[in-house]
């Protein structure tokens, strides 16, 4: 199915109306749960994911077989300002590892048993540099995020977004920034391995990005700030919550990203839970913002979904439990 809007405000609308958690799927599975074989809350917050899960399937007993993984590639014209360890080619480079299988996140999909998809937007054409105004025009970020919605299978249960992108914990960092103040230092971190003198410009750039481009809300601060693989998973999370697909957040740039959506629209995040806290000094900021509680704590921060990926399989393991195990009546087994 192709995306059904052609401007922000139509997206920003569609997501307005996208279906919520189905409660009476979701009060089911919580009956069922307390009447499984095991001690009340013996399984912790495995419990808990799974009610969640299930009331977003809409269904008391759900099961996991189809988890996707798209990883959004784009370059950035902030990279001019040299905020990042590698040049703007490494995308590109990257790009084909994926694709050639070489990657971390092709060893962590297959390990989840997930398809892989590796969408490249517009890698010969860099978004503009931040500092000097928007990064895309509306037509550039209805295209990234149409790109995002459509990449979506419709048969997937669980999807994970991930990126690559030289430049994005800047634009990351500045979309924090603008939606939730404070000074720019407090969102800034060492990305790809800057040393003092490149943090220290990294702070420059957003501080001037944010500031010329009149502090930036909601999906604006996605537009002005961002880039195209930000706004593909964008598009992807929302059309995940057109279809009920619930989502696992990656890292900082990836929930940077999704945290335009939930400025834009109160509850547009309620489908995702968190799938860890990189090691960007600032992600744990922003979760926190965010109301997500990180499901693994790693001291991971490479990107392409890799903490996402992860922790696929304690979503899995939570909903094999939940759906698998017996209760006491089927068991035999008193409850009393």
């Amino acid at each position: 199915m192709s995306a059904e809007f052609s401007t922000l405000a139509a997206f920003t609308a569609l997501l307005a109306g996208a279906p919520g958690v189905d409660q009476k799927a979701m009060g089911e599975a919580e009956a069922r749960n307390g009447q499984l074989t095991k001690p009340p809350g013996a399984l912790g917050r495995l419990e808990d994911i799974a009610i969640w899960y299930a009331g977003w399937r809409g269904t008391p007993r759900p099961n996991i077989e189809a988890p996707q993984v798209i990883v959004f590639a784009g370059n950035h014209g902030v990279t001019k300002q040299g905020v990042s360890a590698f040049p703007a080619e490494v995308t590109e480079q990257m790009v084909l590892n994926f694709q050639h299988g070489g990657a971390a996140i092709n060893q962590l999909s297959k390990a989840a048993g997930a398809d892989l998809d590796v969408i490249a937007l517009d890698l010969d054409t860099p978004t503009a540099d931040f500092t000097q105004g928007p990064a895309m025009s509306e037509a550039e970020i209805v295209a990234a995020l149409s790109a995002g919605w459509n990449a979506v299978n419709p048969d997937t249960d669980l999807l994970v977004v991930g990126e690559m992108g030289i430049g994005n914990t800047t634009s990351a960092a500045a979309i924090a920034h603008t939606l939730y103040g404070g000074a720019a230092e407090d969102w800034v971190g060492r990305g790809t391995g800057v040393g003092d003198a490149g943090l220290a410009n990294k702070v420059r750039v957003v501080r001037e990005g944010v500031a010329i481009n009149d502090t930036p809300k909601g999906l604006e601060a996605l537009r002005c700030l961002g880039g195209r693989e930000l706004a593909g998973m964008v598009g992807a999370i929302a059309r995940a919550r057109n279809l009920r697909i619930p989502v696992i957040l990656d890292g900082f740039i990836a929930t940077a990203a999704a945290a335009t959506l939930a400025d834009a629209v109160e509850g547009a995040l309620d489908h995702v839970v968190a799938g860890h806290v990189s090691a960007e000094s600032a992600h744990g900021a922003l979760l926190a913002q965010l109301d997500k509680r990180p499901i693994l704590d790693l001291n991971m921060r490479l990107g392409e979904g890799s903490g996402a990926a992860v922790a696929i399989n304690i979503l899995k393991a939570a909903v094999a439990c939940h759906s698998g195990m017996a209760t006491f009546a089927e068991a035999g087994v008193s409850d009393a």
